[in-house]
């Protein structure tokens, strides 16, 4: 698979996957033998919104109630650092990830700091 320029992910489509039942904010999944611990992995990115972007979230400031376009980006960083993690637990020979969080902190003005962490895992489903 062809590499994307830095900082930019490829298309959803084209993201080597780990099936959904197999990331958990939990450390056991119902029915899954963990065999191996591969080690923590990460997917990091750094978020600002564009000029015009800032003053709409500032205009809907004004009117109260949910700043849809600042709720976007949040969903938007949260998904890439999720691919991104996504990613390195392949990397490293994992099928799986437990224990998975989200982090987030503002690194400057406008600018935000979204990482998701988690522990890659080798495992298999279990028979019967």
């Amino acid at each position: 698979m062809q590499q994307p320029p830095p900082g930019q992910m490829p298309p959803q489509q084209q993201m080597p996957q780990i099936d959904p039942r197999l990331t958990s904010t939990t450390f056991e999944i119902p029915g899954f033998r963990i065999r191996y611990n591969m080690g923590m992995v990460r997917g990091v990115t750094v978020r600002s919104r564009s000029i015009a972007g800032q003053f709409g979230a500032a205009f809907q400031t004004l009117k109260g109630g949910n700043i849809t376009l600042l709720t976007e980006l949040a969903e938007q960083a949260r998904a890439e650092a999720f691919a991104i993690m996504v990613a390195h637990a392949l990397q490293m020979g994992g099928n799986a990830i437990v224990g998975i969080r989200y982090d987030s902190s503002e690194v400057m003005e406008n600018a935000t700091e979204v990482i998701a962490y988690g522990t890659a895992v080798y495992g298999e489903w279990q028979q019967g």
